[in-house]
């Protein structure tokens, strides 16, 4: 994983949150919140929080006296999840490093992550930090992307911004968010630290937006691909966007579009 695969600052923020959110993860978002929320959890720890999404699905569904921790390793997006989270005393913000956490052993019944686990460094450290604080009948909630050809704006994206860049294509989208998706190697990572029962579901939905244009604009504004595209030549990242739009529109219609989105959800204990 490139270092600028984890930088999401600047406006990356705002782009990820009104486009990436409603495109591709608050279907998912409600499922995780409804997930977790089913093992009636006193305390819950989020990790990769992003722009808070999940935070702002679950937290109607906790208990009154519930502990909730929002962590996120980027401080622009904690910051950004906070303002767009109405005011709840059970929430606390924090930034934190899901593979060096600063809880103690057995502070939380549930621990959920969606679609973070792909920027761990080292995923295996990142799931035996889960359990450390984790209570013995707690739950690990996660999720991340299946392969990119299973995730049709994402695949489309990709090809388009690799002809503005035909010597050096930028990869973030198949390197990144959708490089982690063998599910027999998420079964041994977590076997390895220390998860005993590991249950996993492919779960396929439909991906909406209002136009070919505004997915464009979430991959190519919205997520590190920005950062990709602009250290090679930041003038080209409209044209990047253009192309995208354009193969996008060809393949799903000029109005609005719908693609294929595909995710692995993980729920581990023991």
């Amino acid at each position: 994983m490139a270092e600028s695969d984890k930088v999401f600052a600047g406006s990356i923020p705002h782009f990820y949150d009104t486009l990436m959110v409603p495109l591709i993860f608050g279907g998912y978002a409600a499922d995780t919140a409804e997930l977790v929320a089913s093992f009636s959890p006193c305390a819950v720890l989020e990790t990769a929080a992003g722009s808070g999404v999940v935070t702002r699905a679950l937290a109607p569904r906790l208990r009154a006296d519930a502990r909730y921790v929002a962590t996120d390793l980027n401080q622009p997006m904690l910051d950004y999840a906070a303002a767009r989270q109405g005011a709840d005393s059970r929430i606390e913000w924090r930034q934190a490093d899901a593979l060096a956490l600063p809880f103690e052993d057995a502070a939380f019944d549930v621990v959920c992550c969606q679609f973070g686990a792909m920027f761990f460094p080292n995923r295996v450290a990142g799931y035996a930090e889960a359990r450390r604080v984790l209570r013995p009948d707690g739950h690990f909630v996660f999720s991340v992307w299946d392969r990119i050809e299973d995730n049709a704006f994402a695949d489309d994206v990709t090809k388009a911004v690799a002809t503005v860049f035909p010597h050096d294509p930028p990869r973030f989208l198949a390197r990144t968010p959708h490089g982690y998706h063998d599910v027999a190697l998420i079964r041994e990572e977590l076997r390895c630290a220390g998860f005993a029962n590991i249950e996993i579901k492919t779960c396929e939905k439909l991906s909406h937006a209002p136009s070919a244009r505004d997915a464009a604009t979430a991959y190519c504004q919205g997520t590190p691909l920005r950062n990709e595209i602009e250290a090679r030549d930041a003038s080209l990242l409209q044209l990047a966007t253009d192309r995208a739009t354009q193969v996008i529109a060809s393949r799903h219609g000029a109005g609005p579009v719908a693609g294929k989105i595909q995710a692995h959800v993980m729920v581990a204990a023991g």
